[in-house]
C-alpha cells in the first residue's frame, strides 16, 4: 500500500536524521452514548490514538483562506501510522521534536496520493 511506503520512509529519514516527522498523538471527544429512555451509558471520555506528525510552515494557499493567523502552521500526519480518520474536531499533540505540544485542527484533507492528512494547526 502506498501510505504504508510513505510512512516506512518518513520514519526511517526522521530516525537517521532527527525530524521531520515525530511521535504525536490525535485525541478526539468520544460521543457521549444515551439509552432509548435518554440515560447516559457511557461518557465522552477522551481517546488519544498513536501517529507520527509534522509541523511545517503554512503554505501560500492556507495564508490566503479565511480565517489564517499569522501562528497558524501546515501540519502532516503520516495516514498509515494513525487508526481512523482525522477530522476537525481533533487535537493533535506532538509530543518530541522543535513543535512539541498541542495543535487544534482548524481544516483537513487528503494528500493527493492518500499519504497524510494536511491541514492548518492553531496552538491549543
Amino acid at each position: 500500500m502506498l501510505a504504508e511506503a510513505f510512512a516506512q520512509i518518513g520514519m526511517a529519514f526522521s530516525a537517521a536524521l532527527g525530524g521531520p516527522f515525530f511521535a504525536a498523538a490525535v485525541i478526539n471527544q468520544a460521543d457521549t452514548v444515551y439509552d432509548d429512555g435518554g440515560s447516559i451509558i457511557s461518557t465522552g471520555d477522551t481517546v488519544s490514538r498513536a501517529c507520527q506528525a509534522q509541523i511545517d510552515s503554512a503554505t501560500e494557499a492556507m495564508r490566503g483562506a479565511e480565517g489564517f493567523v499569522d501562528t497558524d502552521v501546515r501540519f502532516i500526519v503520516l495516514a498509515a501510522t494513525l487508526t481512523g480518520s482525522l477530522g476537525t474536531d481533533a487535537i493533535v499533540e506532538v509530543l518530541a521534536g522543535p513543535h512539541a505540544g498541542l495543535w487544534s485542527v482548524s481544516s483537513i484533507e487528503r494528500d493527493p496520493v492518500a499519504a497524510g492528512w494536511v491541514g492548518v494547526g492553531r496552538r491549543a
